[in-house]
């Protein structure tokens, strides 16, 4: 599945310097929601969706394509999900890889899942890959699935996004649950605590094509990015322990 959003921002872009928690270059985007309605075509089927990101406060940019901030970003992560543990009760992690393989635009989130996959991760859970993607028509599944088998874990969500036309290539990250839903039967419900995106192409078009034509190198460099992110504060959790 795609869960697509509009970063459609009311407010001014925010700095948070000096901050012990955000590098002083976070670009932050203050309680803004977002909202988008469009047409795609997910496995054979047009569907109408509509997509909000729920009690999000706070949004990072982080560039892709060119000087990608992998320790800002992986740092900015570890602080979400070291607050989000503290204020939930969990102790551990695990991403949810949200996407298919069969869209272009659509497949960050397994491309992510697979790359995560191959680094095998030991501190925390990867749902949803290549082999076995976590899309629209199985989305609800594996929500209770994770609900009943991962009670302690924070959830990061990932999948493809789109957005302003200069932003497309760029990853975000923030707290908050992505809400997908599928207005010709049912909505679906919000999945994560915290979320991370790419934004593959821009949202003024409705035309469904738009995700088989987003360019794979894009793809392929935002989830090379975001991997490395995750696979770096598995790091600094390593060098946590040792101390």
């Amino acid at each position: 599945m795609c869960s697509f959003f509009m970063h459609n921002f009311k407010t001014p872009s925010l700095y948070y310097k000096n901050s012990p928690y955000q590098p002083e270059h976070f670009q932050i985007r203050s309680r803004a929601r977002h909202y988008n309605e469009f047409w795609v075509d997910n496995l054979d089927m047009k569907l109408w969706k509509t997509f909000s990101i729920q009690k999000r406060e706070d949004i990072a940019y982080y560039n892709t394509q060119s000087e990608f901030e992998t320790e800002q970003f992986a740092r900015h992560l570890n602080c979400l999900i070291c607050q989000e543990m503290e204020a939930k009760g969990k102790d551990r992690v695990m991403f949810l890889c949200i996407g298919t393989d069969r869209s272009t635009g659509d497949s960050l989130g397994p491309l992510v899942g697979h790359k995560l996959r191959g680094r095998r991760l030991k501190g925390a859970a990867v749902i949803g890959t290549l082999d076995k993607p976590v899309h629209a028509m199985n989305l609800d599944l594996y929500a209770r699935y994770i609900r009943l088998h991962y009670p302690d874990y924070v959830i990061v969500a990932i999948d493809a996004s789109v957005g302003s036309p200069d932003h497309v290539g760029y990853a975000t990250l923030g707290r908050g649950a992505l809400q997908p839903g599928l207005g010709v039967s049912k909505e679906l419900e919000a999945v994560g605590d915290i979320a991370i995106t790419g934004i593959v192409g821009g949202a003024g078009s409705r035309d469904p094509v738009m995700l088989q034509s987003v360019r794979l190198s894009i793809v392929m460099k935002m989830a090379d990015c975001i991997c490395e992110g995750i696979c770096l504060v598995e790091r600094l959790w390593e060098n946590a322990a040792i101390i």
